[in-house]
C-alpha cells in the first residue's frame, strides 16, 4: 500500500517517477548507465546481482521485476531462488558465486567487508572494474530497495512480469520515456 496519500494504494514505481519526475529522470539515467552501459557484467548478469541484492533485502517488489527481467535476459527459471536459499548448492555459475557472495555481505553488513571478499571475486577471474561495477550494482539496489519499501510500493507476479519484460525490450532509457505519459 502506498504511504503516498496522492497515488492510489496500489501505486506503482512508475507512478511514484511520474509524480516525481526531476529526481526520476536523473536516476532513470543513473539506472541505463550501471545496468546497460559496457561492463564486465552483460545485462543478464547485472539483473541478476540487483535480482539478488532486493532477495536479500526482501524487497519483493524489486526482486519480483528484476528476477522477471534476468530470466528475460536468459537467467534460468528458479535460478534466483536457488542462490537465494544456498548460494554455494545454487546452479549459479562458479565464476558469478562469488560477485553474489560479495553483493550479498555488502547488502547484509558492509563493514565487514575485507580484502579476502574482494580476493575471492579477482580469483574468479573479474578485475577491478568488474568489482567497481558488481558495488555500483549493490548500491543502486540498496538504494531503490529502501525507496520502494519506504514509499509502501507493492506489485503482483503480474505487475512484475509486465515490468520485467518492459525492462529487457526498451531498458531504462525505455522507462524514462513513459514519464511524461
Amino acid at each position: 500500500m502506498s504511504y503516498l496519500g496522492s497515488l492510489p494504494t496500489d501505486a506503482t514505481l512508475l507512478q511514484v517517477f511520474q509524480k516525481f519526475p526531476a529526481p526520476a529522470s536523473k536516476l532513470l539515467d543513473f539506472h541505463e548507465l550501471i545496468m546497460r552501459a559496457q561492463s564486465a557484467f552483460d545485462a543478464g548478469q547485472r539483473e541478476l546481482i540487483a535480482a539478488y541484492v532486493s532477495g536479500v533485502n526482501d524487497c519483493r517488489y524489486c526482486h519480483g521485476v528484476h528476477t522477471v527481467t534476468a530470466e528475460a535476459f536468459g537467467v534460468p527459471e528458479g535460478l534466483l531462488a536457488a542462490a537465494l536459499t544456498d548460494l554455494g548448492s545454487s546452479p549459479v555459475d562458479e565464476r558469478m558465486k562469488p560477485v553474489l557472495a560479495y553483493v550479498g555481505k555488502l547488502t547484509r553488513t558492509p563493514s565487514l567487508m575485507t580484502d579476502a571478499d574482494a580476493e575471492a571475486v579477482f580469483a574468479a577471474g573479474w578485475d577491478e572494474a568488474a568489482l567497481h561495477d558488481a558495488v555500483l550494482v549493490c548500491a543502486l539496489f540498496n538504494f531503490m530497495n529502501r525507496m520502494v519499501e519506504g514509499l509502501g510500493i507493492r506489485a503482483d507476479a503480474a505487475y512484475a512480469k509486465t515490468s520485467g519484460v518492459r525492462l529487457k525490450e526498451g531498458g531504462y532509457a525505455g522507462l524514462a520515456r513513459l514519464l511524461a505519459g
